[in-house]
């Protein structure tokens, strides 16, 4: 027992530690950009299912726009085929762009949620639930306002058929989002940019609340079973 606590056992331990945060801290953005990266990756892999998913979403739906070009799916496979034929298969990964941007949702939505947090931890001890239900509530409505827009181009990019120039083209990949973005105001006002929000916050917002309440109860009961076992070897 008593070379186990030697000297030289505390300095072996303390160099380990010394040397161990010295690699966390110069790799750190190497693991950073490794999690974006698998952000992306996982956008450029199931954008095409959401394309697809998308269109037979809206087929068969009746639309106010004569812009719109109805489409007939005979299922997933036949709509592959379809949108590979018809539009080549760049198509098939329409709306990826604004679907990086919103990689940044979740990282604004935790941003507001610890700001939030960190300021109602100075007037008091604890947050209670109904606390951490209100700001999960209130950071995920920031995000999603924040990011709507480019959720709405995403989603016109995934239907692909639509048509916006003024020689009434069928523009199936619709890669330039800032003409989408300045034709959607143009037509529907800056409101244009927001249709359906209400739904889309009355989805998410009680979901990420929800969620934030279940993590910070699990991470106090985490925090409470360690405080014990540390206890209990005492």
């Amino acid at each position: 027992m008593a070379s186990v606590l030697s000297y030289e056992s505390l300095v072996h331990a303390v160099a380990g530690a010394v040397g161990s945060v010295t690699a966390m801290t110069v790799f750190f953005p190497l693991d950073t950009a490794r999690l974006r990266l698998q952000g992306v990756v996982n956008v450029l892999l199931t954008t095409p299912l959401w394309v697809v998913n998308t269109r037979l979403k809206l087929q068969g739906a009746k639309f106010r726009n004569e812009d719109i070009v109805p489409t007939n799916y005979k299922g997933i496979i036949d709509a592959f085929h379809q949108i590979i034929r018809d539009e080549g298969i760049l198509a098939l990964w329409n709306g990826t762009f604004p679907s990086l941007l919103l990689v940044f949702n979740p990282a604004i939505q935790f941003m507001f949620y610890e700001g939030l947090k960190r300021q109602l931890l100075k007037k008091r001890m604890k947050l209670s639930s109904l606390d951490v239900f209100i700001i999960g509530a209130i950071s995920k409505a920031i995000a999603t306002t924040v990011t709507y827009p480019m959720q709405t181009v995403q989603s016109i990019l995934r239907f692909g058929h639509h048509r916006l120039n003024p020689e009434n083209r069928t523009l199936g990949s619709l890669r330039n989002v800032l003409y989408l973005l300045h034709q959607r105001v143009k037509r529907f006002g800056i409101m244009g940019l927001y249709k359906g929000l209400e739904a889309k916050l009355l989805q998410t917002v009680l979901t990420a609340a929800l969620m934030f309440l279940v993590y910070e109860k699990l991470t106090a009961a985490t925090f409470t079973v360690m405080g014990l076992k540390n206890v209990r070897k005492r």
